[in-house]
């Protein structure tokens, strides 16, 4: 049947029930009981002969003469409700069989009873209509071809497809695990801007927006970094923010606009603690150890394997990065079948060369000591001034945690950012920021600082093959009419 005629059966239903003087969305519900509660206590209900109350959307509708069989549906689950004539009266009952659908909301009283088949159900003595859905939920959604209609219509992967549903619920209590671990660990969850004056925490490209009230530009997070610090030097030993951030660039299996951020940062210790913390975190997000990923296994034992990039590399591509020319970077990743950038500093070709290897990292591995100009916010290595106290945690091919070392001499943070604010041509910069150099003036602790990105953590632990389905509501290109 075709979509429009479904929807005007739906609206004549629509008005059919509001001539019969009933309110078809109600302002109230009114007392209820979850389904898997009543499934629960199921024989003491049966035993005793209690009634009563549950609420959800019809799922289903059988009718054979004056009876009629459905299923309702709740966030808990589903339960068989049975209508009968003579139990809620010719009225009512053709009331609900004329003009009820799947998809419709109601609330049903009655008392809990078995099957001749054994199948637990509610005897309807009482019923009031909630919601009239005008329309029809779709027959098939699992496995849909057209994958973008999914995402652009959430609502309705989440209520047709429970593997969807469950995803998100897991998404939840692995941000929940996150906050227990890190409370238990002695840190502080903060709130810093979003809008900001300056961008700043991460090498991206911004959104930028205007702020009418005091005229001037503002920029939606990157990162935030700068924020977090400002709090080291107002006292704060121990704190964290879980929250979006934007980022004005490419989308793919991994990349979103907007995401979700956990960034710590944590006074007195260096990258190496954060190392072991970050270890520490995965025992506790990932209990047994070991997990499925895209046909991969897994395996999260610590301690996990630390490699430099400067090693990574060489061994993939037999390329010293320390002693090849700028030629030989560009040669590198021509080979690796990727076009070289112009006018970008060496460390960005090598940043792209490390990227081709990345999908390849299956197992914990902590990539270290990146070059100092990919790490303008980080301190230099102890032993080599050209390389960061840093790493990145990569597993599954993915990118989950940046940590380092914090820059805190603000004498060269300041020459640091003024560096790279030369670059902003390419848009991927540090930008200068005159009042976080002057708050470090005041003196900030010696601190590691982390970064990890939840929704690839997510994406991870659930086995989801694209970010985007780890997203309720991921960024869609305009549908095309």
């Amino acid at each position: 049947m075709p979509i429009e005629k479904i929807k005007s059966d739906r609206l004549k239903k629509l008005a059919n029930i509001k001539a019969a003087k009933i309110n078809p969305y109600p302002p109230k519900t009114g007392p209820r009981r979850l389904i898997a509660d009543i499934l629960e206590d199921f024989d003491v209900l049966e035993r005793e002969k209690k009634e009563v109350i549950l609420a959800g959307r019809l799922r289903s509708q059988r009718a054979h003469g004056g009876s009629t069989f459905a299923n309702l549906e709740d966030s808990s689950g589903q339960i068989q409700i049975y209508f009968k004539k003579d139990e809620i009266g010719e009225q009512d009952y053709n009331i609900f069989v004329d003009n009820l659908d799947v998809g419709d909301f109601i609330s049903a009283e009655g008392e809990v009873f078995r099957t001749h088949k054994g199948e637990r159900t509610l005897l309807v003595k009482k019923y009031k209509i909630l919601v009239k859905s005008l329309n029809q939920l779709p027959e098939k959604w699992h496995g849909l071809k057209d994958v973008e209609e999914r995402f652009r219509k959430r609502y309705l992967d989440l209520l047709m497809n429970k593997d969807v549903k469950a995803r998100f619920q897991m998404r939840s209590r692995i941000i929940k695990e996150l906050r227990v671990f890190l409370e238990a660990e002695g840190f502080l969850e903060v709130e810093t801007p979003i809008l900001q004056p300056l961008p700043g925490g991460a090498l991206a490209k911004p959104f930028r927006t205007h702020l009418n009230t005091l005229n001037m530009d503002l920029y939606l997070r990157i990162a935030p970094e700068l924020y977090l610090k400002r709090l080291l030097v107002g006292g704060f030993e121990k704190v964290y923010e879980i929250g979006r951030c934007f980022r004005n660039e490419g989308m793919d299996r991994s990349h979103n606009p907007d995401f979700t951020m956990l960034e710590f940062y944590w006074a007195y210790v260096d990258y190496q603690d954060l190392m072991e913390l970050t270890e520490k975190m995965f025992g506790l997000l990932v209990p047994e150890l070991e997990i499925e990923f895209q046909g991969d296994k897994i395996n999260f034992t610590s301690p996990f394997k630390r490699i430099s990039i400067r090693e990574l590399i060489l061994q993939n591509y037999k390329i010293d990065i320390e002693k090849a020319s700028r030629q030989d970077l560009e040669k590198t990743l021509v080979e690796a079948g990727e076009k070289p950038e112009k006018d970008v500093p060496d460390c960005k070709l090598i940043d792209e060369i490390f990227k081709t290897i990345r999908p390849k990292i299956i197992q914990p591995t902590f990539v270290t000591n990146h070059p100092i100009g990919m790490s303008p916010l980080a301190k230099a290595a102890e032993e080599n001034p050209k390389e960061a106290a840093r790493f990145q945690l990569i597993a599954g091919g993915l990118e989950l945690v940046n940590a380092y070392t914090e820059l805190n001499d603000p004498k060269e943070q300041a020459q640091r950012m003024k560096e790279q604010e030369k670059g902003r041509p390419t848009g991927e910069v540090q930008r200068y920021d005159e009042d976080f150099i002057e708050a470090l003036e005041y003196g900030m602790p010696p601190a590691g600082g982390l970064g990890l990105g939840v929704d690839r953590l997510v994406q991870l632990l659930t086995n989801a093959a694209n970010i985007r389905e780890v997203i309720l509501f991921p960024t869609m290109k305009e549908k095309e009419q």
